[in-house]
């Protein structure tokens, strides 16, 4: 895993997630499972960044009044990990991590969990992230809506643009 795969991907993240959020709105934004689906997806990329900045794990995490909120809160996770990421030296991204819900996998998975780096929590951020945006779009469609293309194949054809926030 170097630095320019993680930026890309993370540059990606946030454009795909950029063109989901506008589609989410563009269906009127306060579907109870598109939010429990966003705010489960900004929550994990929130948890992983505070893990990698050795952050508490037990600090609050706020309660969303409405879909608007979560974007609200969820927007600056994406220069914070990206400024995070570029920080560390390729040496850093190897280092074991061990993120501080261990404890409850170890409970889910009748085990420890296995050693796991830096680099793997983040490229697990951008998969889950890929995951949930999914299910996102899956839910736009049932509801009648649009679901952007937002395949990272995607962003490469059309020349790695910007994120369009709504």
């Amino acid at each position: 895993m170097t630095n320019t795969l993680l930026a890309d991907l993370y540059t990606h993240m946030e454009w795909a997630d950029a063109a989901v959020w506008k589609a989410v709105f563009a269906q009127g934004g306060e579907d109870s499972k598109l939010r429990d689906y966003l705010a489960h997806l900004h929550m994990a990329q929130r948890a992983f960044l505070r893990a990698w900045r050795g952050e508490p794990r037990d600090a609050e995490y706020p309660r969303f009044e409405n879909t608007a909120a979560i974007l609200a809160w969820a927007r600056p996770n994406y220069a914070e990990a990206r400024r995070h990421l570029a920080s560390l030296s390729e040496a850093q991204l190897t280092e074991p991590l061990i993120v501080p819900w261990a404890d409850l996998l170890e409970k889910r998975l009748g085990r420890r969990p296995g050693p796991t780096t830096v680099a793997d929590t983040a490229l697990q951020v951008a998969l889950h992230t890929t995951y949930h945006r999914g299910q996102v779009n899956a839910r736009l469609r049932a509801l009648g809506g649009d679901p952007p293309l937002v395949d990272y194949i995607a962003w490469i054809w059309f020349d790695k643009p910007s994120p369009e926030w709504p």
